[in-house]
């Protein structure tokens, strides 16, 4: 089994590092959160993220669905409190589970929960993996998805990233994508590398963290 361990200033960035470096996306690996990072004061005490990515096998364990069960909950609850009617369910596609909120009378009205650009739905998101460790002690890597404003902007990313590539394959110059959460990086990363002859990197400091893509051997 292929595995590699990185680090780097936030989860996030140490995970999408491991995947570039083993050539899989997120759906093909385990993550391992190893140890989160912390800020120390003026600089003192401060510590990278660590994760580990091995490279899965296929399918998902029992433990995954008993996560997306405990996600699945806190979500209905959490709807509830809010008065807002969705259905939500759980599935696995591509080895990585997803909970997916759908409303069948109000679809704008979950507009609210997924927020500009997704921010409220990262959040949310966040929130719902927290409650799922504090239910099991184990952290979870569950997608959360509203309306499939996440299947939605990965197609619009795939395809905007398509286009670029191939105008830095023509042109010969490098292109920079608008900043992206590490999810969405990962989705151009994926999309540059079916081009071919091209190389992806990504630059700058979140919430600016950007990809750079340009030929290969410049």
């Amino acid at each position: 089994m292929r595995e590699v361990e990185r680090s780097a200033a936030s989860v996030e960035e140490a995970i999408e590092a491991a995947l570039a470096e083993l050539g899989v996306s997120e759906q093909e690996a385990d993550v391992e959160i190893v140890q989160d990072s912390q800020k120390g004061l003026l600089g003192l005490g401060s510590r990278e993220a660590t994760v580990r990515v091995r490279v899965r096998d296929g399918g998902v364990g029992p433990s995954a669905e008993r996560d997306a069960e405990v996600a699945t909950d806190f979500i209905r609850g959490l709807l509830e409190r809010m008065e807002l009617e969705a259905d939500v369910h759980h599935h696995e596609t591509d080895g990585l589970m997803w909970v997916d909120v759908l409303s069948g009378t109000d679809p704008d009205a979950m507009g609210l929960l997924i927020g500009r650009r997704g921010q409220t739905l990262d959040a949310v998101q966040e929130i719902m993996r927290a409650a799922v460790m504090r239910r099991t002690g184990e952290k979870t890597r569950i997608v959360l998805d509203i309306e499939d404003y996440r299947k939605r902007r990965r197609a619009q990313i795939s395809e905007q990233a398509r286009e670029a590539a191939e105008r830095v394959k023509k042109s010969g110059k490098r292109e920079k994508m608008e900043p992206m959460t590490a999810f969405e990086r990962k989705i151009v990363h994926d999309a540059v590398a079916e081009v071919g002859g091209l190389e992806s990197a990504s630059e700058g400091e979140d919430p600016q963290r950007r990809v750079v893509i340009e030929k290969k051997g410049r």
